[in-house]
């Protein structure tokens, strides 16, 4: 995977910690951008475009969720989540806070490598094409138009809808539809793929109020039909 010039914005308020990671970062040819505190970071992510944020949870001046709210009101990139409590694991990851994934404290830097690298990986699509009459996905810029209007989804609702697209007509169990989001779900439940799959559904919904492209199957999970 080429990481030249990928760049990761740092937001993490423990001085020593963040050296690590931005180290880490630099000696696996990735660019990286530190900041310590919440609106600096806002800041940042809206005049430098990172390509991925790693973000921690708790910041000296504003919580971490709403660093989190704040950036998805203009950016699509992928948010890692660092948490010392495991407690606030599902709330990390709910759709109101619009993160992809977690890290627990304490964690090795090389863990954290893996999560990057594969979220990264995940935004390798190919060239901008028709899938479905009206909507035209592209992960490079990580965005989806539907008749011309943008859907503005997270990572997450845009990985989901990429996978049922893959196979339209196949029934995907909520567990197969986590694997294709997170390396690593253990504590979380697979309930959590309905809230997004509600998301998505509302965002495509309001676009064309008349369709309704993701369908539930009882008992089973979800398919897409074209």
């Amino acid at each position: 995977m080429i990481t030249n010039g990928v760049l990761v914005l740092v937001v993490e308020d423990e001085e020593k910690l963040a050296n690590v990671v931005v180290k880490y970062l630099e000696a696996n040819n990735y660019k990286a951008h530190w900041e310590m505190f919440g609106e600096k970071a806002v800041e940042a992510a809206q005049k430098l475009s990172p390509a991925l944020i790693v973000l921690d949870l708790n910041l000296p001046d504003i919580d971490g969720l709403e660093v989190c709210k704040r950036i998805r009101e203009f950016s699509t990139a992928p948010i890692i989540m660092l948490t010392a409590r495991t407690e606030e694991i599902q709330k990390v990851l709910g759709l109101d806070a619009g993160a992809d994934d977690y890290v627990t404290k304490p964690f090795s830097p090389g863990e954290l490598m893996a999560r990057i690298r594969a979220m990264l990986r995940r935004l390798q699509w190919p060239e901008e094409k028709p899938i479905i009459p009206g909507l035209v996905m592209n992960a490079e810029t990580y965005k989806a138009n539907f008749d011309g209007k943008n859907l503005n989804l997270t990572p997450v609702e845009f990985r989901l809808l990429a996978t049922l697209l893959q196979s339209p007509g196949r029934i995907y169990s909520r567990s197969q539809l986590l694997d294709t989001i997170y390396d690593d779900y253990r504590d979380t439940t697979d309930r959590a793929i309905d809230s997004h799959i509600r998301n998505l559904r509302g965002k495509l919904r309001k676009l064309s109020p008349d369709d309704e492209l993701i369908r539930s199957v009882y008992g089973v999970g979800y398919k897409i039909d074209i």
